[in-house]
């Protein structure tokens, strides 16, 4: 699999079979940085498109060193919003004869919710997921292995800091002020629907953000020897928004979890998390170490198992798959 993101490509081998969780092989990612090249009309930059188009190369390369047969290669939100997105997917393709399809953001939080009741299991009763990206936030509630309502909104926190946080740290109060209102106004437009849904049994967050602002303000939880999650509760969360507005990147990055390569994105990632928990009535959440790739993952094994999935486009289903060999490797491509 081929995670082409707003700030790597990720390739990911695992060997998946019927009834058993996927088996990382292997993990490959280059930073490629799309996000911070998209101006404010939304085209990715040519020279990053010429770095997408290395990284997928390399990606293929790796791939067929440890004999995969079959790839599955798909953008996330940088790409799938990009205004020049058909030429960049054109100039991969036309490059690596490797043909890239993305997902539209509902089908990512999807996805993301199989791999977060893949992870926690039935015994979590009805989820409520939460999943801060670079470009959109998604959240999803069910009761099953797919949820019953899922929704993505262009509050990812990579994008919410090139657009409305200064380039100067620290950052002013009005500036977060006014961060918080756009959050809120944005939220505002959906959680309606989300709040009528019965009341869910487990709050679960993934991704990067939500982990290193767990790991900042909450507290790891044991959990049978697997990788342990964290609680994150909004109380703890709360203090944390102002502290990280009155540093800089550099004095956050020497905080306990933020890393220096999303320190600067890490504030407004705080007050999407902090906003959404409110909103959504989440007084604390445990991470979940299991996000989209593992969900992409799960949902190609339902196929193997016969069940239909989730989307068909991501995995061997004729209709909607385009198929083809790619250095001796099948490539599975969605259709865009």
């Amino acid at each position: 699999m081929i995670d082409i993101g707003s700030r790597t490509v990720h390739l990911v081998i695992a060997e998946l079979a019927p009834g058993r969780p996927p088996e990382p092989v292997a993990s490959w990612k280059q930073p490629v940085r799309v996000a911070e090249a998209t101006d404010r009309q939304g085209v990715i930059r040519p020279d990053v498109i010429r770095s997408l188009v290395g990284a997928v190369t390399a990606s293929a390369a790796a791939a067929l060193a440890h004999h995969v047969d079959r790839l599955i290669p798909f953008a996330t939100s940088a790409v799938r919003d990009a205004t020049n997105r058909d030429a960049v997917l054109g100039e991969i393709e036309a490059a690596t004869g490797i043909r890239v399809g993305f997902m539209t953001g509902e089908e990512e939080a999807r996805l993301t919710f199989r791999a977060a009741r893949g992870w926690l299991g039935w015994s979590a009763g009805r989820i409520l997921l939460l999943d801060i990206g670079g470009g959109s936030l998604e959240i999803a509630c069910g009761g099953g292995s797919r949820p019953d309502l899922a929704v993505s909104l262009p509050l990812g926190a990579d994008r919410l800091t090139r657009h409305h946080l200064p380039d100067a740290t620290p950052v002013k109060k009005r500036d977060v002020s006014a961060l918080r209102r756009h959050v809120r106004s944005v939220l505002g437009q959906c959680t309606a629907e989300l709040r009528a849904q019965p009341a869910p049994a487990s709050c679960v967050a993934t991704s990067r953000t939500f982990t290193q602002l767990a790991r900042l303000a909450g507290k790891p939880q044991p959990h049978n020897h697997l990788p342990a999650p964290h609680m994150l509760s909004r109380k703890d969360l709360g203090p944390w928004v102002p502290q990280l507005a009155a540093k800089t990147d550099e004095q956050r990055a020497r905080l306990r979890g933020i890393s220096a390569s999303r320190a600067r994105q890490s504030l407004a990632g705080a007050i999407v998390a902090e906003a959404v928990m409110e909103v959504m009535e989440v007084e604390r959440l445990i991470t979940c170490p299991w996000g989209l790739r593992e969900g992409v993952l799960l949902d190609y094994v339902s196929g193997l198992e016969g069940e239909p999935p989730a989307l068909p486009a991501l995995t061997s289903l004729p209709a909607l798959a385009d198929h083809r060999r790619i250095h001796g490797i099948e490539t599975v491509a969605a259709d865009a």
